[in-house]
């Protein structure tokens, strides 16, 4: 079968993975050996790409930001209760340097890295932080004028010494929080910066094959000009840019990498906008509330509202590091329900480290050691057992259809709480329907299949991720769609073969 269209991304915290291989393997392990068993076994579950977060150098002042605060301190107790000073460093998203430090296995690491990923067939993202840099970053003495700034010191501002004295620069935000007080904010509206941007995006496109872009829409023109209105341009003779940044950023780095994907992390209803641009894949942060908001209607809802281009251009998650971990929301039934959406469902499918063990605990992405969490049989069984079905089917491979489901008899409103994606493979002896109950009860409907014209009387349904089988007339399928009943959280993966031919 070939491989699948629709990406499985796999995000891990680089800096804690290593450490935790370190110990494992008792000798010190780097990006430069890592064990071979590793990228064995993401082949083996069928991902496409490989996220290393946080693989970028930081520096001592940023550091110095994670550590400061009580509250942050709290956090980092939370997740580790041993905590000590030498487990926190700089923030991964307030980067002093693209290069990957030494002690990672520094850039030939990285590019040994890269080249056994793409040995096996998968890929390599790296993060890009458009937005703003960290506080060590040499630009800040040495190109202080692209960076927001003010005359005098006001919120939100520190003092810079540049080669031209002091400046007040901005700190990293967006428009509905205060500043990120250990990143110092770029100005997008120079052409020298997103210049400089550009630059650095396409340094970073040469050592990878695709890019998480970090809240990728704080620099649309309309976002960065109601965020920083307040403060102008410093020198207004500068030359300001006239279009989006990420449109002729994309375009230069798919001139020269044409495969190279961007995903590109972004909120507000601004999807649209970001794929409009050229991004490959959107996050979809509106369906990842609907499941752990346990919003049982708007999960269809949202889906057919969306419709398939869109959905085919998102990014499905329970989880990431900024999010907490889903095995403590969501108990093993619904757990088991949204797993197979998201996997189901098309676009990127994606998936973080740790979630498929079942942890608890959310690591901040300034701690460099993670706890060490047993893992739960009924979690680590639910995801073996779906990434092990799934390259049995046609699910992220073939044409795909989003299906409305239809109440199964009039006055129950129960189909609504039903999500059904008919996937197609090449040839149309078979097919593939995900059905998923969200609902705390059972639920009916009919699933208005689209039935292959073959000449057969039945076709036999087996679910994979279960144990039913059953076989369905050809003309019913066609005149009132397959009947379910299902159970509260079900999730099915049903595939279809034909039965007999008709005589």
């Amino acid at each position: 079968m070939p491989p699948p269209s629709h990406p499985l991304l796999y995000e891990i915290n680089t800096r804690c993975w290593l450490r935790q291989l370190t110990g494992r393997e008792e000798r010190p392990v780097t990006l430069a050996n890592v064990p071979e068993s590793e990228i064995a076994d993401w082949q083996r579950l069928g991902f496409t790409h490989i996220w290393l977060m946080g693989v970028w150098s930081g520096g001592p002042r940023s550091r110095a930001k994670a550590m400061e605060t009580a509250q942050q301190r709290e956090e980092y107790a939370k997740a580790l209760p041993d905590c000590r000073d030498e487990d926190i460093a700089a923030s991964p998203y307030a980067i002093a340097d693209y290069v990957v430090p030494e002690s990672l296995g520094g850039e030939a690491g990285l590019a040994q890295f890269r080249r056994r990923l793409n040995e096996r067939g998968l890929k390599l993202m790296l993060d890009f932080v458009p937005n703003h840099l960290g506080l060590d970053h040499l630009w800040l003495s040495e190109r202080p004028e692209l960076f927001v700034q003010s005359p005098a010191q006001v919120p939100g501002t520190f003092a810079q010494t540049t080669n031209t004295g002091v400046r007040w620069l901005a700190h990293g935000k967006d428009p509905y929080f205060s500043g990120w007080t250990d990143t110092v904010q770029l100005d997008y509206r120079l052409e020298a910066t997103r210049e400089a941007m550009t630059q650095l995006l396409t340094s970073i496109a040469g050592r990878c094959d695709g890019v998480r872009c970090d809240m990728a829409m704080l620099v649309l023109d309309e976002v960065f000009a109601k965020t920083w209105q307040a403060l102008p341009v410093a020198s207004p003779g500068q030359p300001q840019s006239r279009d989006e940044f990420w449109a002729r950023a994309i375009s230069i780095v798919k001139k020269a990498h044409p495969d190279f994907l961007f995903l590109a992390e972004t909120y507000w209803g601004l999807e649209p906008r970001l794929q409009e641009l050229g991004f490959d894949y959107t996050y979809d942060k509106t369906l990842y509330d609907h499941l752990v908001g346990r919003h049982v209607p708007e999960v269809q809802s949202h889906l057919l509202g969306k419709g398939l281009q869109f959905v085919a251009r998102s990014a499905h998650f329970l989880e990431n590091h900024d999010e907490p971990r889903i095995a403590p929301i969501l108990n093993p039934a619904e757990h088991r329900a949204a797993a197979l959406l998201i996997l189901g469902l098309p676009g990127m499918r994606f998936l973080h480290q740790g979630q498929l063990s079942g942890a608890a605990r959310r690591v901040p992405v300034q701690l460099i050691r993670a706890p060490e969490e047993p893992s739960r049989p009924e979690i680590q069984k639910l995801y073996e057992q779906l990434l092990n079905i799934l390259p049995r089917t046609s699910v992220g491979r073939g044409e795909v259809r989003l299906l409305e489901s239809m109440p199964a008899w009039a006055g129950n409103p129960t189909a609504a709480n039903i999500a059904l994606i008919q996937w197609q493979p090449s040839t149309p002896s078979e097919f593939d329907l995900v059905v998923v109950n969200f609902a705390p009860h059972p639920s009916q409907c009919y699933a208005p299949v689209v039935v292959p014209p073959l000449p057969c009387g039945q076709w036999r349904l087996q679910d994979l991720f279960g144990s039913e089988e059953y076989t369905r007339d050809t003309a019913s399928l066609k005149e009132k769609g397959l009947f379910l009943d299902l159970p509260a959280h079900a999730a099915q993966l049903f595939h279809f073969t034909p039965d007999q031919p008709t005589p």
